[in-house]
């Protein structure tokens, strides 16, 4: 159990950036060289790890380097990548947030919703019609190919960004978990007094039609998109048995999942219909030889979550002891217990060594309920 008052968040891994700082060729007052920020036609990464950066650089192009930032913080590493577009996972909560914020060098002296300022719990400072702080946008995401558990923020200060992403992110949250997309960025033109104005903006696109994600669809609507459940986030101090699931690869990883569940106390009624159904999708389907039957109709999970044993096949024990665990959590019980009542009811054999027959016997034993 997660401490009840502890606020948790995902690891930070690095940054995204669509902008460097580039030299002006002049000298400020106090002699160091002039600065300014310029935009970027693709994405730069920024991370204290050289090996998580070294990933990012295989997948998206570019080479590790050492960084130091101009604001004096500790030194770190970063790639100018080649790309402009990054597969990412879209948490369900915090995917974007924004404040008003003004910095002396690297330090934020306010944070304001527009009505109160934060930092001192005092009402905002700034004139609405001439604001000293700056529209601040942060958007969190992982990065679904990068081997690394955390997420990855990108900050701007752009109208356009503060204007656009908020909504999306709300929609996003209606999916109540993990979403496929997309982030990315465009270019855009703008025509002021001065002159036409260029520069980047972020943008997040889906994989999921807005039909899907109003329901909740994420399981059925989004395609599997990473390589095994361990890319994907835990929180809230659970971990979102669904979304694993959702980007699983092969049954046996969601079997573990199931195992997982049980052990730690998570599996209900609906979870083990959402897993079930998963596994069987991602069951290899026989090719057919010769004369072939109309294909049976895929087995659905009665109200325990567990499917009728007689559809399964007489030598496929690993699907058989998927159901048996799908059948036990039902009954909130753990692998463990499972293993020793299989093991009291079948003479001291373990699951891992007995016969399919056997295994459909328990498994029938415990549709009828625990002796």
């Amino acid at each position: 159990m997660p401490i009840i008052d502890l606020q948790m968040r995902m690891r930070q891994l690095g940054e995204i950036r669509i902008g460097h700082v580039v030299a002006t060729g002049k000298t400020r007052r106090d002699g160091k060289p002039g600065t300014r920020p310029a935009k970027l036609n693709h994405f730069r990464f920024t991370s204290p790890s050289r090996e998580i950066l070294a990933s990012v650089a295989e997948l998206y192009g570019g080479e590790v380097k050492p960084w130091t930032p101009a604001n004096g913080g500790p030194a770190e590493f970063e790639v100018y990548s080649t790309t402009n577009r990054l597969p990412v996972l879209i948490p369900p909560r915090d995917a974007v947030s924004q404040w008003y914020e003004l910095y002396a060098g690297s330090k934020c002296q306010r944070r304001c919703d527009g009505v109160t300022e934060h930092k001192r719990d005092r009402p905002c400072l700034c004139d609405p019609e001439n604001r000293e702080c700056k529209i601040t946008t942060r958007v969190n995401v992982m990065l679904r190919d990068v081997p690394a558990l955390g997420q990855w923020l990108l900050v701007s200060k752009g109208y356009y960004a503060g204007t656009e992403l908020p909504p999306a992110a709300e929609l996003l949250a209606k999916a109540g978990g993990y979403v496929a997309g997309w982030l990315g960025m465009e270019e855009k033109l703008v025509q002021r007094d001065e002159g036409p104005a260029r520069f980047m903006v972020p943008t997040l696109d889906v994989e999921i039609t807005p039909t899907a994600l109003m329901a909740g669809q994420i399981t059925g609507g989004a395609p599997a998109v990473a390589s095994g459940p361990e890319r994907v986030a835990i929180t809230g101090g659970r971990p979102d048995y669904a979304a694993l699931a959702a980007v699983a690869t092969a049954s046996d990883e969601v079997a573990t999942l199931y195992r997982q569940a049980v052990a730690a106390g998570h599996m209900d009624k609906a979870l083990a219909a959402t897993l079930t159904a998963r596994g069987e999708a991602l069951k290899p389907k026989a090719a057919p030889t010769g004369a072939t039957l109309p294909p049976a109709a895929e087995p659905v999970p009665d109200e325990d979550g567990a499917v009728d044993a007689e559809v399964v096949d007489d030598d496929d024990v690993e699907d058989l002891w998927f159901r048996i665990i799908a059948a036990a959590g039902a009954h909130g019980m753990t692998t463990d217990e499972v293993e020793t009542e299989f093991a009291r009811a079948n003479g001291g054999q373990l699951p891992a060594t007995a016969s399919a027959g056997a295994l459909r016997t328990f498994l029938s034993t415990l549709k009828g309920g625990r002796a």
